[in-house]
Order: structure tokens, then C-alpha cells, then sequence
């Protein structure tokens, strides 16, 4: 148990509960076709019987000929039972006429009531020379049993719910000889038998059952070859025909562990099920074999209608019971089932189920179910339906190919029903865990992602990989300049404060999620987040200087809120100015922390780039600064302004930083076109140390019209020339920055 226990944790670690629940169905599903119970053998049967209706058996002879006990005989003689004499005359009849073997579909248990000693006890005012002379009279058993005597006649017998305490066992039985297990604990036993009345047994050439046993849902497909009744093992009716008729004393049965083999007389070797039944091939019922048994007392008959033929002698009447359903008849008389049985024997168009039938089953169904098991959760739905209708295909296909070419019955429908409810609890357990998922998802990044974004990610669980990955992504830093000051003067007011920080940083925020991106965390004012993770975003370079733009123009909306409040409370205003640094480049995302505790967040030296550029904005007096790949990427969006270079940990060439200054409409404008050729001609005569040119196009600059949004920048490059005139630099920039740093 202990080590069950193991290798059932490691196979749910390894492969999933799921995957662990499919091989326990599986085994489950063998477990219930081993014992087969009576819903699983229905299930199967209905299979068999379509079969039979899309290909039932075509009579190519007519071996087999029914004297019919009809409606019409019934009319013109009375009412059943006839008299034994009447009986008699028809037997002698048909033996005539050259029938092979006659079989009744009738027991004759009782006395004929119109035998003479009955008579002569029965009628009243008979004098008793008369009354003698009656009983002198043989029976009218006797005369059956002489007709019966001069011909090979099977009587039939029929097995009971009950006990019959009147059996006489001293009665002739059929002999019976066995080849390899022992028979008896496989055969259907009747509880009682009823048996003809003993003058008549002793005449007959042969007795058998005619008991058809209907399946569970009132339809017959097999029939009983051999069975016991009350401690008797019987053949059936037609058994005994042919056992007769070949001239056999005995029947032999072959038996295996499984079960009844077959069933065989001299001549003849009928398949059977393990219990000893024929699985009837049925053809559709055939009016052209029913004779009227009043044409035959009559003498209507042609001989070659009954010559060399086995004759059934029962009935199709309606009012005598004898109507069964068949899988390619709603409404079949008993007599022609045992007609069809014979036809199927003498032609040799019998079918089986095979006992190795089951082994083919259980081959099917398991290597089925772990095809599923393995596959299932790789495939997407429409490639599995297919996959799945191929192997229902191929499976009823070889069901069907052996049952028209072998008349063989191979169950199609347990390997489908096992390998079915394996593929719905694997989808049962798909969506169960999808929408775990998606809970953990809304849970875990509704607070970082717009709400659209989150219930894309929802929907779509594997688009998001939380273990960790390498991505390209856009990076955000953002910060609020000069907020150590604005916050002294709430040094007495902490929720002031805290409303304040909710007031700025709520706009910025929706300014992020409204442009796909996801919020990571925030630092005191600061925010950080990042685009193209968790799900992926073509655009990230751009909607992350969109988003970039936004907070900006939100920022401004609430400093002229609070302008408008500090004039109506007459207090001092402070506006809040953003400074915003965006990178592009590779970062490793995913959950990072703590068992306990974790964050989806991105760490590399992209992230600690963006940053950098955050805390540029202030020094080149612009708020949004971005690295080269997103100004690559940005530059026929927006108003892209180069800037400088800055050296990079890990770099041996530096970093040219951009500034956005604008959308497409301040990027096509007049004013920004002057701006952009002026830092060109000044950054092309400062990068070749040329520093008269760059200081004469910083003076023409100042003398333009928008001279203030580049002021910063002119100042700061005017310092660094002045400083590079008085102390010469080396002939590499990376030298010139480190002289600078300095």
C-alpha cells in the first residue's frame, strides 16, 4: 500500500490528477466488462442487432417448411388443441409426402381429451355394452404415437419457472458426450420441465426444448442449443432435428476455461456463445415457407413442396402467443425463429462471438484510453474530435468488416464508451482547471491590467506563461519631481497625504492599463510597469510612449484642479511635474518572490536602464526620455528629439537617449522641425569637437521662437563645452564621459 501510495503522488506530480483519475476509469471500465453486467450486455447486443438489420442473411435454400397452425386451419377444424387423431393424420401425411424429419413447436403434456376411456367416463345415458366397447378403443395417444413411430418425428418439451413435481426422469434422454471442460456450469437451466405424455415420448425419435429465452429487453437473437431443465440436459428443438437427421446418437460439446465452444452432430459443428446459445442470423420473415395445415390434411399439397425437407409443425396464429421480436422483425412467430435457426445450421450461415472477442475488446479499450490519456491535453478540441472520430471509424469499421466477411461479433462499443468518458473527464478536468485559471488570473492581475486586458487573459490561459520567460518588452519608470517638498507640507496631515498620492497616481495608472500595460508596482510615487507581458503586444514600443504622453496630460488636468482649489482655499499651490523614462530590451518576467508571496514582475539590465532614463528627465529639462530601440521603433508616431549619449553597465558603446516631445501632429509641425535641425547641427558640431560651431548654434537656438523647451539642454551641453575648452578630452568619447563624470 505504502508504495502505491508513492508511485500514485509521483504519477499525479508528474502527469497530472486528472491523467491519474483516466488510468483508474480505465481500469474501472475493465473491471465492469469483465463482469458484464446486464446495461453493458444490452448496450452490446443493440449493436449486434444493427448489424443484423443493415445486413441480414439472404436465403440462397429452403431447407426448412412450416405446416402452419393458422387462423384459417384454426377456422376450418377448431379450435387448438385438435385431437390427437387429427394430429396423427397430418403426421402421416407429411411422412407421405417425403418430409426428412417432422419437429413439433407444441408439447403434448396432458391426455387428449377426446381419448375413448375418457369419453365412455365422460357421456351420460350410455349404456354400458357401448361404454365397454369405448374403453375397448385404443387412445388417441396411442394412434399419435403409431404415426409418430412410423416416421422421424421430434417432440418438443418445454423448460418451466417452476419445479414440475410429476417429472418422470426414466423418460429416453438424449446422449451427450463432452470434449474438454466440464459443460454443466455453463448451461441455462430451467428450474422445471414439461414433458409428453409417456406413450408419446417413447414413440418419438428425438425430444428437445422449444423454449426461446428472450433477452432482457423482450428481444430474442440467441437460442439455446443445449440446456439443462430440472437436473436434464435438453438440446433445443432444432438440435434434435438435426441430431436425427444425421443419424447421431449423441451431440458433442466442447468446452474451454471460458465457456461453451460449440455445439456438434455428425456433419454439423454450430459456434456458440459461452452459455451454449446460437446467436441467430436472422433473415427477414419469409411467407414462402408457411404451408396451411388444413391444405395438408386436405391433400392440397404438392409433394416437392414437402419432400426432402425438414418440417416444423407450429403456428403463426395470434391468438395461440407465439409472436416474438427479432432485431429484423418487430413480430416474428416462435416456429420460424426455430426455422431460421435450422436454415442457418444446414447453410452454414451461422455467426459467433468469438471468445477471444473479449481480449480484442480489452486490446482496443486500453490502448484507445492511453492514447487519450497521453495526447489529449496536446491536441486542441477540433484535431481530437477528429482524431477521435478516425479511431470510432477505424474500430466500427473493423467490427463491421469482420462481421460481413466472418460472421464474427466484435464489440465496437466498450472500447468507445470506455475511451469516451476518458476524453469527457479530461475535458471535465481541462475546464475545471481553465477556470481556476482564469480566477487565479482576474485574482492576480485585475489590480495591474485594464479589466478588457485581464478577461482577454481569462479566456486564453495559455498565452500566459507565470514560471518565467526571456521577452522583448517596453519598460516604464515614473516619477513625481520635486514630491519631497510637496509632501512637508502634509507633515501634519497623513491622510491629506494619502489622498493626494491616490489623486495623482490613479489617473497615471489608468493611463498604463488604458494602453495594455501592466502595472508592476509602485514605490512611493513612483510607478513602474511594462508592456508585451504577460500577453503579447506587437505595439509595445508605442503604446507605451502613448501611455507615456497620457500621464502627462492627465498630470496636467489634476495640477489644474488643485490650482483651482489652492486659489478658492488660499493656500499655496506646488504643481506636480512627471518624469518618465521608457527602454526597450530583453528582461526575464514571470512570478518572482517568496512561496508565500509573490509578484509577476521583470528583472535585466533593461529594467535598470529605464530607470536611469527616469532620473534623466530632470538633468535635459525633458519629462518623457526613451532608449534607441523604442525611439526606433517610435519614430514616424512621434516627435522624436536625439538627445545624448549615456554609457551602460555591461556596454562598451554608449546608449543614445531620445526625447519625446509630441504626437504625429507636434512631429509635422513647423516649430518642431526648427527644434529638431537645431540639436542635429549643434549635437553634429559637439560630437566632432567642434565648439565654436555647437556654442554659435546653441546662441541661434536662444534667438528662436521656442528656445525655452531646449534652454535646459542648451545649458547643459554650453557646460560641458566650456569645460571640455578648458580641459581638453581624449580622443574617445567613453573617456570624455569618464573625464565629465569626474
Amino acid at each position: 500500500m505504502k508504495r502505491l501510495r508513492i508511485w500514485r503522488r509521483w504519477f499525479a506530480r508528474r502527469f497530472g490528477y486528472a491523467r491519474l483519475v483516466c488510468l483508474a476509469l480505465l481500469v474501472g471500465f475493465a473491471a465492469v466488462r469483465l463482469a458484464d453486467p446486464g446495461f453493458v450486455e444490452e448496450f452490446r447486443v443493440r449493436t449486434f442487432d444493427y448489424f443484423q438489420k443493415f445486413d441480414p442473411r439472404q436465403k440462397t435454400q429452403k431447407p426448412v417448411i412450416i405446416v402452419d397452425l393458422d387462423e384459417k386451419s384454426l377456422k376450418v377444424i377448431g379450435q387448438w388443441p385438435w385431437p390427437r387423431t387429427k394430429i396423427a393424420d397430418l403426421v402421416t401425411e407429411l411422412t407421405r409426402l417425403g418430409a426428412a424429419a417432422i419437429a413439433f413447436d407444441a408439447v403434448f403434456s396432458e391426455p387428449d381429451r377426446l381419448n375413448p376411456d375418457i369419453a365412455a367416463d365422460t357421456f351420460r345415458s350410455l349404456d354400458e355394452a357401448t361404454r365397454e366397447k369405448l374403453k375397448a378403443l385404443p387412445s388417441n395417444d396411442q394412434i399419435f404415437a403409431a404415426a409418430i413411430k412410423s416416421s422421424r418425428v421430434v417432440v418438443g418439451e418445454s423448460g418451466l419457472p417452476n419445479s414440475n413435481a410429476l417429472l418422470d426422469k426414466k423418460l429416453p434422454q438424449t446422449g451427450l458426450a463432452s470434449l474438454g471442460e466440464d459443460p454443466l456450469p455453463f448451461l441455462y437451466e430451467f428450474p422445471g420441465l414439461l414433458r409428453n405424455v409417456p406413450v408419446i415420448e417413447a414413440a418419438a425419435a428425438g425430444r428437445g426444448l422449444f423454449t426461446i429465452r428472450p433477452e432482457r429487453d423482450g428481444i430474442v437473437r440467441r437460442v439455446p442449443v443445449i440446456m439443462q431443465a430440472q437436473g436434464v440436459i435438453m438440446p433445443s428443438l432444432t438440435f434434435e432435428m438435426l441430431r436425427v437427421v444425421t443419424g447421431s446418437d449423441t451431440m458433442l460439446v466442447k468446452t474451454d476455461k471460458e465457456g461453451i465452444r460449440s455445439v456438434g452432430v455428425k456433419g454439423f459443428s454450430i459456434p456458440t456463445d459461452k452459455n451454449g446459445q446460437l446467436w441467430v442470423h436472422f433473415a427477414p420473415q419469409d411467407p414462402s415457407i408457411y404451408v396451411p395445415a388444413v391444405d395438408v390434411l386436405e391433400g392440397r399439397v404438392a409433394p416437392d413442396r414437402i419432400a426432402q425437407r425438414l418440417v416444423l409443425i407450429g403456428t403463426s396464429a395470434t391468438g395461440l402467443n407465439d409472436i416474438k421480436t427479432t432485431p429484423v422483425d418487430p413480430a416474428m412467430p416462435g416456429v420460424e425463429i426455430h426455422a431460421q435457426v435450422l436454415e442457418s445450421a444446414l447453410t452454414g450461415s451461422v455467426i459467433s462471438q468469438p471468445n477471444y472477442g473479449l481480449a480484442i475488446e480489452f486490446f482496443a479499450a486500453i490502448i484507445m484510453g492511453l492514447l487519450v490519456i497521453i495526447f489529449a491535453p496536446k491536441f486542441g478540441p477540433v484535431t481530437l474530435v477528429g482524431v477521435g472520430a478516425l479511431f470510432a471509424s477505424v474500430l466500427g469499421g473493423f467490427s463491421w468488416y469482420y462481421y460481413v466477411h466472418y460472421r464474427l461479433l466484435i464489440d465496437p462499443t466498450y472500447p468507445l464508451f470506455s475511451t469516451t468518458a476518458i476524453y469527457l473527464t479530461l475535458v471535465f478536468a481541462s475546464f475545471v482547471r481553465e477556470q481556476q485559471q482564469r480566477k487565479q488570473i482576474r485574482g492576480h492581475f485585475a489590480q495591474y491590467l485594464s479589466p478588457v486586458l485581464v478577461e482577454q487573459m481569462a479566456q486564453s490561459p495559455e498565452k500566459v506563461v507565470l514560471g518565467g520567460e526571456e521577452r522583448e518588452m517596453t519598460i516604464m519608470f515614473s516619477d513625481v519631481r520635486g514630491f519631497t517638498t510637496i509632501s512637508e507640507t502634509y507633515k501634519h496631515d497623513p491622510q491629506g497625504l494619502t489622498a493626494l498620492m491616490n489623486r495623482f497616481l490613479t489617473p497615471l495608472t489608468n493611463a498604463i492599463l488604458a494602453r495594455k500595460g501592466y502595472v508592476d508596482k509602485y514605490m512611493g510615487d513612483a510607478i513602474m510597469a511594462f508592456w508585451n507581458a504577460p500577453l503579447d503586444d506587437k505595439q509595445h514600443e508605442i503604446n507605451a510612449c502613448e501611455a507615456a504622453i497620457d500621464m502627462l496630460e492627465k498630470i496636467d488636468e489634476v495640477n489644474k484642479e488643485r490650482e483651482e482649489e489652492a486659489a478658492d482655499g488660499g493656500h499655496v499651490y506646488i504643481p506636480l511635474n512627471v518624469g518618465i523614462g521608457l527602454n526597450t530590451g530583453v528582461g526575464v518576467v514571470g512570478n518572482m518572490g517568496s512561496d508565500l508571496k509573490f509578484n509577476y514582475s521583470v528583472l535585466g539590465d533593461s529594467v535598470n536602464l529605464a530607470s536611469r532614463l527616469e532620473g534623466q528627465t530632470k538633468e535635459y529639462g525633458f519629462p518623457i526620455i526613451v532608449g534607441s530601440k523604442t525611439a526606433l521603433a517610435a519614430k514616424d508616431k512621434f516627435a522624436i528629439l536625439e538627445l545624448d549619449f549615456i554609457m551602460v553597465k555591461g556596454k562598451t558603446e554608449p546608449e543614445v537617449i531620445y526625447a519625446v516631445v509630441g504626437r504625429e501632429d507636434v512631429m509635422n509641425s513647423g516649430a518642431f522641425q526648427r527644434l529638431r535641425n537645431l540639436t542635429i547641427e549643434m549635437l553634429a558640431c559637439y560630437r566632432s569637437r567642434d565648439w565654436q560651431g555647437a556654442l554659435d548654434a546653441i546662441e541661434r537656438g536662444r534667438k528662436s521662437e521656442d528656445a525655452d523647451t531646449l534652454e535646459r539642454l542648451f545649458r547643459l551641453y554650453e557646460a560641458r563645452i566650456r569645460y571640455f575648452q578648458a580641459n581638453p578630452p581624449p580622443d574617445d568619447w567613453n573617456g570624455a564621459y569618464a573625464l565629465l563624470s569626474k
